[in-house]
């Protein structure tokens, strides 16, 4: 299943309705389930996605459970640290969201604030998250629903997994 994303929407995983929230746990069960076969899912193998951090330590764990997430579907991960939210200048955000849209299939911004997200979101092309992987964001209590074969950690990973393959896929 195709997730309802529209690449202008920065948010469009914050809101999921009920029949959404049933099927991206149903897709982490899935990928759950491969994982402990030892048959992972390459779903997003020559995939490129950019995690943007203005701040914030190189090692944060939300950094670290995307991009584990991530490359074991097998993407390509890279962090970038524009600054932008020193910039200021909407041409210049607007300008460089384009351009990391040309490089990367989709961007997770961390630590940024949620103007510049959006305005990321509106001009880059491609999908835009929002600390998908933080512990904050909504889809991080969806990681409950899963079994308990796995840990609580693996869990989430597996429901940002599914979130990941379905909105890049």
């Amino acid at each position: 299943m195709l997730f309802p994303f529209e690449i202008h929407n920065c948010s469009a995983f914050q809101a999921l309705s009920p029949q959404d929230e049933a099927a991206l746990v149903s897709r982490a069960r899935l990928l759950q389930a491969a994982s402990l076969r030892g048959a992972p899912s390459l779903q997003l193998k020559g995939k490129k996605l950019g995690i943007l951090c203005d701040e914030g330590s190189d090692r944060s764990e939300s950094r670290l459970l995307f991009q584990r997430a991530a490359e074991e579907l097998g993407a390509h991960v890279a962090i970038i640290r524009p600054a932008l939210s020193s910039l200021g200048n909407p041409g210049a955000i607007e300008h460089t969201a384009r351009l990391l849209g040309r490089f990367y299939d989709a961007l997770e911004c961390q630590g940024m604030t949620p103007d510049i997200v959006r305005q990321i979101g509106r001009h880059a092309g491609i999908p835009v998250y929002d600390g998908l992987a933080c512990t904050s964001h909504p889809t991080a209590r969806l990681a409950a629903q899963l079994d308990e074969r796995t840990s609580p950690a693996d869990n989430r990973r597996f429901v940002l997994q599914a979130l990941l393959s379905d909105s890049i896929a």
